[in-house]
């Protein structure tokens, strides 16, 4: 039962971050340490991200130009136009910074490994699923934080220090993982079960320590029962226009059914990977749990719709 219900074991594994954050969240003394732990949990994940994309597929895959031009567009130019409609509508019910972090969400790339898994169990075109995945990320490394700045105004403004943090963070790491691609993404993939734990635990870390902050700031007692509830909402407004959008902008393209169903998974789905180092990065901790919000929610209910879809999807390619 706990298997349907949580499909991805990351799923409850956010949960019990979340819950572990808002009953021991860090304090005092311990927030330096906590911070520095995270920072350099966030390094190792764009290392490994930047060993584990394959540059020469992507290369060789951006040939289907009409797939992974829509996955482009789709995640780089309609998610963020949903975000920026989700802020306004959301803005005069909640917090300035909750009502942010749809507009983070949105420009956000997509998940790697639960996008190409999806759309294999789906039966989507799997190697164009692993081409989107890793080109979506590539581009959303530099673009994602343009694309935040650009929209969010003012309170997306990057400033010098932000911007060092994110070269020096985000960007450099995931480089220098690209370099040293060539000798050591063979162990990688040799060891998946290795990567992908060390992987969702530089996440989990990040997540507990940005939320930690919020708790502290006492985020439980700023939200009532009905702003929980527009936010809710506002989640479940944008998954319906993600999945919806994403599908019905392969029909209107006239995808293969397999190439529509990697648009499905790739242009649906947001990276909590991306996410959470890179609020780190932008926002002082306090924000950064708050920004967070949306795209954890999200992010978990994504997972458990693409489970109980792809299996339909599968039985429909089979007709």
């Amino acid at each position: 039962m706990l298997a349907r219900i949580f499909p991805d074991r990351f799923v409850p594994v956010l949960f019990a971050t979340i819950l572990l954050a808002s009953l021991l969240p860090v304090e005092g003394a311990a927030v330096p340490v906590a911070q520095g732990v995270s920072t350099a949990a966030i390094v190792l994940l764009f290392f490994l991200n930047g060993v584990r994309l394959p540059r020469d597929e992507v290369l060789h895959g951006i040939r289907n130009w009409k797939l992974q031009g829509a996955n482009l567009a789709f995640c780089f130019l309609a998610m963020p136009l949903f975000g920026v409609a989700a802020q306004a509508v959301t803005a005069p019910f909640l917090p300035a910074t909750l009502a942010l972090g749809f507009l983070f969400l949105g420009i956000l790339p997509s998940t790697v490994q639960s996008a190409t898994a999806a759309s294999s169990m789906a039966g989507g075109n799997v190697a164009a699923s692993v081409v989107a995945a890793a080109l979506l990320n590539l581009v959303g490394v530099i673009a994602s934080p343009l694309l935040f700045a650009a929209l969010a105004g003012s309170a997306g403004a990057i400033h010098g220090a932000a911007a060092l943090r994110i070269v020096a963070i985000l960007l450099l790491p995931f480089i220098a993982g690209q370099l040293v691609q060539r000798w050591l993404r063979p162990w990688v993939l040799a060891h998946r079960g290795a990567a992908t734990f060390m992987d969702r635990t530089s996440i989990a870390i990040a997540v507990y320590v940005a939320f930690s902050a919020a708790v502290v700031g006492g985020i439980w007692h700023q939200l009532d029962a009905r702003e929980i509830g527009v936010a809710f909402a506002a989640v479940a407004a944008l998954l319906a226009l993600a999945f919806g959008g994403a599908w019905a902008l392969g029909g209107v393209l006239r995808l293969r059914h397999a190439d529509r169903i990697t648009l499905l998974f790739a242009g649906a789905q947001k990276s909590i990977a991306v996410g959470a180092p890179l609020a780190a990065t932008l926002f002082p901790p306090a924000i950064a749990g708050v920004v967070l919000v949306p795209i954890l929610v999200y992010h978990m209910a994504q997972l458990v719709i693409s489970a109980w879809i792809a299996p339909g999807l599968a039985r429909s390619a089979e007709v």
